[in-house]
């Protein structure tokens, strides 16, 4: 299972549209959107790709908070489980406990990757907004039995296309662990 990982769009559809179809493009499965959303019409627009998706508030999201029951929106920390895999779903890193397989987080607007011993991975796909530097980010999490493989996806703004940077995490527990 391939899953598109997202956040920090603001209020920057356009970029928001673009990596999203970018994930799509590119295989993805499943959409998670780590918050600070910034409009109604992203949400929207992620509920008419067709695919499932999930999205939490970020602290730049109050506006949308009475939302929740119309779109696949939660607050934070949100747990889910897809594909056998236990997710955590936050936009704040104040939750970064090893509680779940995957936690995935936003706020920081910098791409950052931990793969632990312990086998939980911890993801946050950077900015889609672009706003603490010239490029949009977003990642494409593919599950496999034995490891994450992991897409760093960067487009430069004014630019069109997308440059992919891979990363792969083992999922195995060493046998000392």
């Amino acid at each position: 299972m391939k899953l598109g990982i997202l956040s920090d769009t603001h209020k920057k559809l356009g970029r928001a549209r673009r990596a999203i179809d970018m994930l799509v493009e590119n295989g993805a499965e499943f959409l998670i959107h780590a918050g600070d959303i910034g409009r109604e019409e992203t949400l929207a627009y992620m509920e008419s790709i067709g695919l499932a998706y999930v999205a939490v508030l970020g602290n730049n999201d109050e506006k949308l908070a009475h939302l929740e029951d119309r779109y696949a929106l939660f607050r934070e920390p949100h747990y889910f489980d897809i594909g056998g895999l236990r997710v955590k779903l936050m936009h704040h890193p104040w939750f970064l406990s090893p509680d779940a397989d995957l936690i995935v987080f936003g706020h920081t607007h910098k791409f950052s990757l931990e793969c632990r011993l312990s086998g939980e991975l911890f993801i946050n796909p950077g900015e889609v907004c672009a706003r603490n530097k010239p490029v949009s980010e977003a990642v494409l999490l593919e599950l496999r039995e034995d490891a994450w493989h992991i897409v760093h996806c960067e487009r430069r703004i004014k630019e069109s296309e997308w440059r992919y940077n891979r990363h792969i995490c083992s999922r195995k527990v060493p046998a000392d662990v």
